[in-house]
């Protein structure tokens, strides 16, 4: 004879693993292990998707989310996590990526890779030393040379695979015992009665989860779906990157970027390894001709080819003829973001300026610098609202760096670009001339003598610098870019908990 309590135990047993099982399999079912499992089904918008209730599981393991590994995202976990912070990571793609730009790193940003304790990541990928820049126009040439006179020897820019300085960093940052660093393709912001509370994403497999968290930041690039949720996004397009590989070639200048003053607009020349040399090409306008009927390798051959320094005329020839070409367009966008409690942007999700000058890293970096510093004295994010009100400061604190690499990536490429306007030649070969000898844009109209012809031209050029400088400023705001400490949010004080 059977015990009935043994037999109803069974019983009971088999039951209760039946209907676990039932709810672990339902996709709608509520289950959260920590701070991350299945969804809930609610109300999705574009962006965002919204749950009744909490949400936050009691025993929650996470307290930051940042969406994207890529330079600012890896960076950020990295910085939080050595901070004590518990950090999920989606990425999703976690393979090495292959870009074109991305990949000079400059001075000011190996700093601040020094100040965040990463700057190894640029070690063992063959990364290249870079000193200054060459300019060439018109047959002459000039060189710029970085002013680290004071700094220790180590300190100057570097130029890299844009992947494996990035994997680098994921390596890094994921081998703290506090990162997650997950392959998944995050749908969604999960909002709950105006605040964020984590986001819905798809695994590598297709599972669709939801992790929660007191603060999320999306780092998720240039492409970002996300955005539209935090911030008004006014992007420009004026142009498009052409890339090509130089092999086995040296530049005219060692362990320098090359501008060229190219017609109709610069063409950038920069070594990413110890063989390889990066050749971008800027094509005005937001399509470049077509590469499957051979007309992108006709204009290369034939419009850019010949402005290309003679030195390495051939290798440039090889690069078009091995047929290796990508492109990708050059995005511009100012900051404008909407602060939304439990979320903040970060990264080309939120703030873009033309490559140009290489400045994106040097701006994603000093931006987690400032967050780690505002950060540091918080040991509860989950005041969603008094976090929110005291991270606006970071709009304000990130501007002196950020507004004077935007403005100076901005005004540089309209400058640097070819114009059958008469101001406008003046105004480039003036910053030409200024950049080798010094000598002033108008000073060079006026001297020796003035005319009636020459004034004229000057007064439009110093009416063109405005046009192009001014829209620039208003679009970075001149209040926050020139008297930060006039805007309340700069004061802020971090939210004390009750």
């Amino acid at each position: 004879m059977f015990d009935p309590y043994i037999v109803g135990a069974v019983f009971a047993s088999a039951f209760a693993f039946a209907f676990l099982w039932k709810l672990h399999s339902n996709g709608n079912a509520n289950y959260f292990p920590g701070s991350r499992g299945f969804c809930s089904t609610g109300t999705t918008t574009s962006t965002t998707t919204t749950v009744a209730g909490d949400g936050r599981s009691s025993g929650g393991n996470t307290d930051v989310i940042i969406v994207g590994a890529g330079v600012a995202g890896a960076a950020l976990a990295h910085t939080l996590a050595k901070d004590g912070r518990r950090v999920h990571v989606i990425e999703r793609d976690l393979t090495e990526p292959d870009r074109i730009v991305g990949e000079l790193l400059q001075p000011g940003g190996y700093l601040k890779l020094i100040e965040l304790g990463l700057e190894d990541c640029v070690e063992e990928i063959d990364a290249q030393r870079v000193y200054g820049y060459a300019l060439f126009k018109d047959g002459k040439n000039t060189r710029l040379s970085y002013p680290l006179e004071k700094f220790h020897e180590d300190v100057s820019g570097r130029s890299f695979h844009n992947g494996r300085f990035i994997q680098r960093m994921r390596e890094k940052s994921a081998s703290l015992p506090n990162v997650l660093l997950e392959q998944g393709t995050v749908t969604s912001l999960i909002e709950d009665n105006g605040i964020i509370k984590g986001v819905r994403y798809k695994t590598k497999t297709g599972q669709e989860l939801c992790s929660f968290a007191p603060l999320t930041i999306v780092c998720d690039g240039c492409f970002s779906n996300l955005r539209r949720s935090l911030c008004k996004p006014k992007i420009d397009v004026p142009s498009c990157f052409v890339g090509l590989v130089l092999e086995n070639c040296d530049l005219p200048f060692a362990n320098h970027g090359h501008v060229v003053l190219g017609d109709p607009s610069p063409i950038l020349f920069y070594p990413i390894s110890s063989t390889e040399v990066r050749c971008l090409v800027d094509v005005p306008g937001q399509k470049v001709p077509s590469a499957s009927n051979g007309e992108l390798a006709k204009y290369l051959k034939t419009v850019v080819a010949p402005q290309v320094p003679p030195q390495i005329y051939d290798a440039f020839v090889a690069a078009v003829d091995k047929g290796k070409i990508k492109s990708m367009p050059n995005r511009s966008m100012p900051a404008a973001p909407l602060p939304t409690p439990g979320a903040l942007l970060m990264g080309d999700a939120f703030n873009m300026r033309h490559p140009l000058t290489g400045g994106g890293i040097t701006v994603a970096l000093s931006d987690i610098v400032v967050l780690r510093d505002l950060l540091r004295p918080l040991t509860d994010l989950n005041d969603a609202p008094s976090l929110c009100r005291y991270l606006e400061s970071f709009y304000t604190l990130r501007k002196p760096v950020a507004s004077t690499i935007n403005t100076l990536a901005g005004a540089l490429y309209k400058v640097f670009c070819a114009s059958p306007d008469q101001a406008r030649k003046e105004m480039r070969q003036a910053c030409f001339d200024y950049l080798s000898l010094g000598v002033y844009g108008v000073g060079r109209l006026l001297l020796p003598f003035p005319s009636p012809k020459r004034m004229w031209i000057g007064a439009r050029l110093i009416y063109g610098a405005s046009g192009i400088i001014f829209p620039i400023i208003k679009a970075e705001g001149v209040r926050k870019m020139f008297f930060p400490s006039t805007v309340p949010a700069y004061y802020r004080a971090p939210p004390v908990k009750s």
